[in-house]
């Protein structure tokens, strides 16, 4: 049933019908009645856009993504997968959109034209211009992640510099004295990608607290990328024993790398980091993780921008997660070998 059907029943145009149900023009008692019946009595439910033409609303929301030409890692696809899920509750649509690289123009169009209601950010660098273009445009949005500026925005975060400094901790508490950090792409830490420079903050500071030697490395997001750090790793500090990690996607290759120089987790080297719950529990070994609720951060950004789309002149509210690290089978005490 669509509003001609209505209309030919009622008697009216099809015009008359869409005023009365979106309310932008008046329409006589009588009339509004007489239409009203048709709908009760054939059922009929207006479909998404017409409610937003009544709430004056898109009903819509822009998810910003990674660029589509990146292979999405599974932290990442929890993240769109919750946004959807919760906005789906919320009777509204999500319209993808990459940005970054040669996608601008898709980031510039979601912001053209009044397309979307608000707009929920992802891998959000310490200074994002991305941020700076919402603001101008007035725009309602939230953040998975966060700038430097941490009071600019509403957004929903891990805190993985603390997160970090704690793996370091536990492995230091095993007694592993050389450690090594592997970080997301170089591409990404130069960019200023948040999650990065925390991780490398934390590290260090661990470091020097507990009185142990350690090296950053940028790694790919993908297992070839793993692979190749890995046996990097092991070639040029033999006496690393220990890794922590924030790049899940290369988790496959760090561990085929361990495999290929014949090091058993966690008997002769302990990996442990900030990773997904479902990939952390389905690495084999299970991995010591601080685990993060990709499921839940998505679903509370969701809830943050629902707020800013009520009212846009609500102060900024934030939300940094630090879970705790789940003991499970990849780390174990320091080995007892030399290098050479």
């Amino acid at each position: 049933m669509n509003i001609g059907e209505i209309a030919s029943r009622a008697g009216v145009s099809r015009s008359t019908v869409s005023y009365a149900l979106s309310g932008k023009r008046s329409v006589s008692e009588a009339t509004r009645k007489r239409i009203q019946g048709v709908i009760d009595e054939l059922g009929y439910r207006p479909n998404a856009a017409a409610r937003a033409l009544k709430e004056g609303r898109t009903r819509t929301i822009g998810l910003v993504i990674p660029p589509a030409s990146t292979r999405l890692t599974h932290m990442q696809l929890g993240f769109v997968a919750s946004v959807v899920e919760a906005a789906g509750h919320a009777d509204l649509d999500v319209l993808l959109s990459p940005s970054g690289g040669d996608h601008d123009r898709s980031f510039e169009r979601l912001l053209s034209g009044g397309r979307v209601d608000g707009v929920i950010l992802m891998e959000i660098r310490l200074e994002d211009s991305r941020v700076r273009r919402l603001q101008d445009a007035g725009i309602p949005f939230v953040g998975i992640g966060h700038t430097a500026h941490a009071r600019e925005m509403c957004w929903i975060d891990v805190d993985y510099a603390t997160l970090i400094n704690q793996c370091v901790h536990h492995l230091a508490d095993l007694g592993h004295t050389h450690v090594a950090l592997i970080n997301r792409s170089v591409e990404l830490v130069a960019a200023g990608y948040g999650p990065g420079h925390r991780a490398r903050q934390g590290f260090t500071t661990a470091l020097v607290e507990r009185g142990i030697r350690g090296i950053d490395l940028e790694c790919g997001d993908d297992a070839r990328a793993g692979q190749e750090c890995t046996a990097q790793l092991l070639r040029n500090h033999p006496d690393i024993t220990a890794v922590a990690t924030i790049n899940e996607a290369a988790l496959p290759g760090i561990q085929r790398g361990l495999e290929e120089a014949h090091l058993t987790v966690p008997r002769d080297f302990s990996l442990t980091g900030v990773v997904g719950r479902a990939w952390a529990e389905e690495f084999r070994p299970p991995l010591t993780a601080a685990d993060v609720p990709a499921q839940d951060m998505g679903a509370q950004a969701m809830d943050l921008l629902a707020e800013r789309i009520a009212d846009p002149t609500t102060p900024f509210r934030t939300i940094l997660l630090a879970p705790p690290i789940s003991l499970r089978a990849s780390t174990g005490p320091a080995p007892h070998r030399t290098s050479g």
